[in-house]
């Protein structure tokens, strides 16, 4: 069955990886991809699809109701599927009002274009950051709100709003909330591709404070997976919660990729831990589990594939990085 799909932040980590699974998976669907491109977005992550007749971009902000309105007044999309946010919790403590405007404002405007042009089920992409941190057990989806950072309290207004339209307005809305996520097409200001990355240029890794802080990795189209599950079998009103079953250390994962490398913890770089640094993230995933859904990949298995492909795409990250230190 032909399904028409706005995917918003199409051009970021995740997004991009979704398009990519959704076109291989359906061939039917069509998507339009709507960016802003801040300096997460990249047009070069979606290059072998540029010219597949199924998909669509165009550059737009999801803060700006008039653009938006200047293409839901034009057509009639079946799924709203919403990546679009700042993500880095570091950006957030530097500067916590452009995460308010686009995680809570921008999210706003997508709810209000679904209560006013319709659309079959709108998702919201979430993060397991809004329930803050858990010394022992895991989360569930019903869990008390508890975030830490103005990146995890945006989203967490986010999520808020988003069910609120539903008991409100009756809007067909679904959220789910996702570990850590790591793969290709990963900017290189989180752990892994920083990591990663650096390595490849002979430079160090640097890790906050002990490097004991634990988080549940996800491999990318695990998550991918998981969202076009909630997103085709899940339930309006309902919260997810997509995780990978993966918990370790983050001086554990350092390990893993020096390991990798052939190097030792004499590359490691101990830097002064982040403000209000979460110490543990877990997610109980039984209810997407009943679903039909679970992660396939294996950890390790899939941190190798990470790790060659940035070894055999160094054009993509380079670029980017010249434009960090720039």
């Amino acid at each position: 069955m032909n399904k028409k799909i706005f995917i918003t932040g199409g051009a970021g980590f995740i997004g991009s990886n979704f398009i990519h699974y959704i076109l291989n998976k359906y061939q039917d669907y069509e998507i339009l991809n709507y960016d802003k491109l801040t300096y997460a977005g990249n047009l070069d992550n979606l290059r072998d699809v540029e010219n597949d007749h199924r998909y669509r971009f165009v550059q737009g902000d999801i803060c700006d109701l008039t653009s938006l309105e200047n293409i839901f007044g034009k057509e009639k999309f079946d799924f709203i599927i919403n990546f679009a946010a700042e993500t880095h919790v570091d950006k957030s403590i530097l500067n916590p009002h452009i995460f308010v405007e686009t995680n809570v404002l921008g999210v706003n405007n997508l709810l209000e274009i679904v209560k006013k042009y319709g659309a079959e089920r709108f998702l919201h992409i979430s993060t397991d950051e809004t329930y803050g941190s858990i010394n022992e057990g895991s989360f569930y989806e019903d869990s008390n709100l508890s975030p830490n950072s103005p990146y995890s309290a945006s989203k967490a207004g986010a999520d808020l709003l988003v069910l609120a339209y539903y008991k409100t307005f009756n809007l067909p809305v679904l959220i789910t909330r996702s570990s850590n996520n790591f793969g290709p097409y990963q900017y290189p200001e989180k752990l892994i591709p920083l990591f990663v990355t650096n390595l490849l240029e002979d430079k160090k890794v640097p890790i906050y404070g002990n490097g004991k802080n634990v988080r549940d990795w996800i491999y990318v189209l695990d998550n991918c997976s998981g969202i076009d599950t909630v997103l085709h079998n899940g339930r309006f009103g309902e919260i997810y919660n997509i995780g990978g079953g993966n918990e370790k250390t983050n001086i554990e994962i350092t390990k893993l990729i020096l390991k990798s490398f052939n190097k030792g913890e004499d590359w490691i770089n101990y830097v002064e831990d982040r403000l209000g640094h979460d110490f543990r993230y877990s997610l109980e995933i039984e209810k997407v589990k009943k679903l039909g859904w679970k992660p396939q990949y294996i950890f390790e298995n899939a941190l190798q594939e990470t790790i060659k492909w940035y070894g055999e795409n160094k054009k993509w990250w380079k670029d980017i990085k010249e434009k960090i230190n720039k």
